[in-house]
């Protein structure tokens, strides 16, 4: 009778969601040309309308349709339903590919962030390539972060929000553990002793290693003259 009464109680005091508070979130986040921030939800919303209990409830009426309302970023879009988006794909689009050497860049920038190219060029074994980060900053999945503390000054970089949008996550922290890695499929046989994935983060915020960056950054102080590319 205990819990039947805790879940009773429960439904009682739970806000009560007006109609009209879920057609305006709906409208909003449908018609927003890019994923829509909460607060800027909120705005819009009744005063003391519980913004993350509207959200909840719209998204809990959209799991089954062909269109999903998602959160990535901390903001809200809607999505072709994974299991749909066969539907959409056009054979005549032309999509972006990355170099195996871009997709392990990004990967490590995403893991390890920040990171300066000398990192990347130690966890990864081999030279990294202007082309590589290039096409990464280019579609705006890592940006510029700062500088290391450090002899030289060398440029720090991390990813963006839109790397974050791109591939649905809502935080970094949402990226793929080690357990999770394997259960894919991603590494197989055994691992060195000690091996393990580190837990990833993009504060905005600057490292107690890294200094700001400067307005302007000179291309040829981060890459050097035109040199020797890595591998594709």
């Amino acid at each position: 009778m205990g819990e039947v009464a805790q879940l009773f109680d429960r439904l009682i005091m739970a806000p009560k969601l007006e109609p009209e508070s879920l057609r305006i979130a709906e409208a909003l986040v449908f018609a927003a040309a890019e994923p829509l921030d909460e607060t800027v939800i909120a705005s819009r919303l009744p005063d003391g309308v519980d913004v993350a209990a509207v959200m909840a409830e719209l998204q809990r009426i959209y799991a089954g349709r062909g269109v999903n309302l998602v959160r990535v970023a901390r903001k809200w879009t809607f999505r072709t339903a994974t299991d749909l988006s066969w539907l959409l794909a056009r054979e005549d689009r032309e999509q972006r590919k990355l170099s195996r050497a871009a997709i392990e860049t990004l990967a490590i920038i995403a893991y390890h962030q920040p990171v300066t190219r000398a990192d990347i060029e130690d966890i990864r074994g081999v030279a990294v390539s202007k082309g590589a980060l290039d096409v990464l900053m280019e579609a705006g999945w890592v940006r510029m972060r700062g500088r290391r503390r450090s002899p030289g000054r060398p440029i720090t970089y991390g990813t963006n929000q839109e790397f974050l949008i791109h591939f649905g996550l809502d935080s970094i922290g949402d990226l793929p553990g080690l357990d999770e890695l394997k259960g894919a499929g991603m590494f197989d046989g055994k691992l060195p002793t000690g091996f393990g994935i580190p837990l990833p983060s993009d504060d905005a915020g600057l490292a107690e290693d890294e200094e700001p960056l400067e307005a302007a950054v000179d291309l040829k102080e981060v890459w050097g003259e035109p040199g020797e590319e890595e591998e594709s």
